[in-house]
């Protein structure tokens, strides 16, 4: 009797990347540059606007760049499409000034 054959089908999918360290957090906001970036999911569009008014009430000198300036960043798509976007996420943060991004808010 011949052993059927069976196939395996990794969970992690095609590509995966090593943990990083976080970058050192800032001591405080005042005179900062805070982007946010949104991948469109969990309701952004009210938690944003509110989020960016308690910061403003806390730290009086901070500048927020809206995730209305920045592209969606996305879960979706190719790894290929996925490095594609955060590249221009990336380069649009260094251009605002970004001291720190606010990448997740919820869900």
């Amino acid at each position: 009797m011949t052993e059927p054959e069976m196939a395996v089908i990794s969970p992690l999918g095609n590509e995966t990347i090593g943990a990083r360290t976080s970058a050192p957090r800032p001591d405080t906001l005042n005179g900062k540059t805070i982007c946010e970036m949104w991948n469109g999911d969990f309701k952004g569009n009210f938690t944003f606007p509110i989020i960016r008014e308690l910061l403003h009430e806390q730290f009086k000198d901070v500048r927020i760049v809206p995730y209305t300036a920045f592209p969606n960043s996305t879960i979706r798509g190719t790894p290929a499409h996925q490095r594609e976007v955060d590249s221009q996420m990336i380069a649009l943060a260094k251009a605002q000034g970004c001291d720190a991004v606010i990448a997740g808010n919820g869900g």
